[in-house]
């Protein structure tokens, strides 16, 4: 029988964002949480704040799927922000760096319950300083693939060329601010380089964009689905 599997929403989005998809993965057999984020949830993490309002919806919801379905493993998915919030929630290290918990917090090392982490246009990396502080924590006790335990598979979409033309600023801008270079591909929000992790499972899909209600293809899409799903442990 597949993996219960858990979807964490990307940045300022909330879990109805989502539903297609889980409904998607329950007809394949997966049976899937959604971390009942609302956009408001986002809030006092805005301006590279803490990310423990989120990780204590993502613990709740991982024991829940732990609990209900009697398991002792499952799948997790994070989409945009959704995924480097995932990883600090795999590590052993303290995710204390704010000062608004303890290290008795035990919003962390989730990493021998994750079978298979799925990331979805995630930008891993970033120059932007305002996530620097939560980015250079994942980055510097987490690099790349981190755990041999853990399949990591990061899905990259490839849609929008970045330039500095009508249609095309604003993934001009935000691959820059992303990664350092506005002319390259990517999914209109994140750059491929910035999306992929060393070590993982690497796959980039040609005419995906990032949010899930956009008009064309996201990740999340039936379509694109096949691309990926095939990676999450049954």
């Amino acid at each position: 029988m597949p993996l219960p599997t858990v979807i964490l929403p990307g940045y300022l989005e909330g879990a109805i964002a989502y539903r297609p998809l889980a409904q998607s993965l329950e007809q394949l057999g997966f049976p899937t949480l959604i971390v009942p984020l609302r956009k408001w949830d986002w809030l006092p993490t805005v301006g590279g704040r803490s990310m423990i309002p989120i990780l204590r919806q993502l613990d709740s919801t991982v024991k829940q799927a732990l609990q209900q379905f009697q398991t002792t493993q499952i799948n997790l998915i994070g989409h945009s922000a959704g995924g480097w919030i995932a990883r600090i929630y795999l590590g052993e290290k303290p995710y204390v760096i704010h000062g608004d918990v303890t290290e008795e917090a035990g919003l962390w090392h989730a990493h021998p319950h994750i079978a298979t982490l799925t990331t979805l246009g995630t930008p891993h990396v970033s120059q932007e300083r305002w996530t620097r502080k939560n980015l250079d924590f994942v980055k510097d006790f987490y690099p790349g693939a981190f755990y041999p335990s853990v399949r990591y598979v990061c899905v990259a979409g490839k849609a929008i060329y970045g330039d500095r033309r009508l249609g095309n600023w604003l993934a001009y801008s935000s691959y820059q601010l992303t990664c350092g270079e506005g002319h390259t591909w990517g999914d209109g929000i994140v750059p491929i380089e910035a999306a992929h992790l060393e070590g993982a499972e690497n796959i980039t899909i040609a005419g995906v964009t990032h949010s899930p209600k956009s008009t064309g293809l996201w990740y999340g899409s039936p379509e694109v689905l096949p691309s990926w799903v095939g990676y999450l442990h049954e």
